[in-house]
């Protein structure tokens, strides 16, 4: 959902209005000088908490600590002209209200400044305006909102043609030059390169596949071949994923896609990526949930009358402080964290809704995650087999402890980190 603003709508529209004519007077503040050859990424996988000074400080920091002056874009919320409660500041959910809300909030977490961007559907000319562009120039980092993410495409790239606006393209060369480009949701989704997911769920995604183009159909998997604006480009990225249960969607569009590595993104937690597309690039997951890495490079697919068949895909899920090196596919445990042994004869409960249907009133959410970490925790069971709550064909789901497979935990901690874990999916007739 939207979050709900905390400042009044008019006053702050004015105010940003009033920011980017009067930023072409200003001269550069040291702070525009970074001292890293390029930027970094912090993206969230939805539902960003106000309280998450662990994430909002990351991002803060690496935009120059108390320096710090945050550009907020927010066109992936419905415009001004397309929100009922729009004259309504408590209870208003478009882009200039959005973006209201996220300027103070990374005010109150120590920003020098932040500023919304006016660019939204009602302003989509904004982009090639010299005046937002010098407005986003003197920015020393960039937050996207989250929201409907065809709505960047539509707002900050130029229609088929998919080249950059200039505004677009200030912020590129921004990140280029050590910014850094964060995002929650759809603000995340969109820094994905190509194929960038659209929408779907994960039963009629593994059902009946993925189709490109952008659909207003919820059930359909939808896809962007050319993607969106390809800051990270070592993976497909997806985010909400156990709170929607978004792994089989996941998994389907790498395989159709030809991807052999997935971000799955967890709901208030960030995956920092270092050095994007660079030789270096490396990544560090920061927040109270986590990041799944899905892993098709000997994944095998099969379509049968039966229906559509995964096998040898490997899933492993990292929490706090755990670091990953996307040229090497190795996770390193962060900081303080150790080692665990199997230590349960408790069998795995059975999981008759893997992907938490949107159709099951009784679902739990990270259902997929659950099954995986109680697999994990048992010393006499190697595998577990769960399925989607959805039949006609129902589709099962079996984990298995690769020779490979890890897991770890700073001590005291309930949430352990997994490596290694193999999944197969299938169509229950052929399991």
């Amino acid at each position: 959902m939207t979050p709900r603003p905390t400042t009044r709508r008019s006053a702050f529209i004015a105010a940003g209005i009033s920011c980017v004519l009067a930023l072409s007077a200003q001269t550069a503040h040291p702070a525009d000088r970074p001292s890293a050859a390029s930027g970094s990424l912090v993206l969230v996988g939805g539902s960003l908490k106000a309280d998450n000074d662990q994430v909002y400080g990351e991002i803060i920091k690496r935009a120059g600590g108390g320096q710090a002056r945050i550009g907020v874009l927010t066109a992936a919320s419905v415009p001004e002209s397309q929100d009922p409660d729009a004259a309504d500041p408590d209870r208003c959910s478009n882009s200039a209200c959005n973006g209201a809300y996220y300027a103070d909030l990374f005010k109150q977490h120590g920003a020098a400044d932040a500023q919304w961007i006016p660019i939204d559907l009602d302003h989509i000319t904004a982009a090639d305006d010299s005046r937002v562009v010098d407005q986003i120039n003197h920015m020393t980092g960039f937050f996207f909102g989250g929201g409907d993410q065809y709505r960047y495409i539509t707002t900050l790239l130029h229609g088929a043609a998919h080249t950059d606006s200039k505004a677009l393209a200030a912020i590129r060369n921004k990140l280029r030059h050590g910014a850094v480009v964060a995002g929650s949701s759809a603000g995340a989704q969109i820094a994905a390169g190509a194929d960038m997911v659209t929408g779907g769920e994960s039963y009629q995604a593994l059902r009946d596949g993925s189709t490109p183009g952008y659909f207003d159909d919820p059930n359909r998997l939808g896809y962007l071949p050319e993607g969106g604006f390809g800051f990270l480009n070592s993976g497909l990225i997806d985010t909400h994923t156990g709170t929607s249960g978004r792994e089989g969607r996941a998994l389907r569009l790498a395989a159709d896609t030809g991807h052999d590595r997935v971000y799955a993104l967890e709901e208030n937690t960030a995956l920092i990526v270092d050095d994007p597309g660079g030789r270096s690039e490396s990544m560090t997951v920061a927040g109270p949930n986590g990041v799944a890495i899905l892993d098709l490079r000997d994944a095998q697919t099969d379509q049968t009358a039966l229906g559509w068949s995964l096998r040898a895909a490997r899933y492993s899920y990292l929490t706090d402080g755990d670091r990953y090196s996307p040229r090497t596919w190795h996770a390193h445990p962060g900081p303080g964290k150790h080692p665990l042994r199997p230590d349960t004869t408790t069998p795995v409960p059975p999981n008759n809704d893997v992907f938490y249907s949107p159709a099951n009133p009784n679902g739990t959410p990270y259902s997929l995650r659950t099954t995986a970490r109680a697999l994990a925790a048992s010393r006499v069971q190697r595998t577990a087999t769960a399925a989607t709550y959805e039949h006609n064909p129902q589709f099962v789901v079996q984990l298995a402890k690769s020779r490979a497979f890890t897991m770890w935990a700073a001590a005291g901690a309930s949430a352990p980190s997994l490596v290694g874990i193999q999944i197969t999916v299938t169509p229950h007739e052929l399991y």
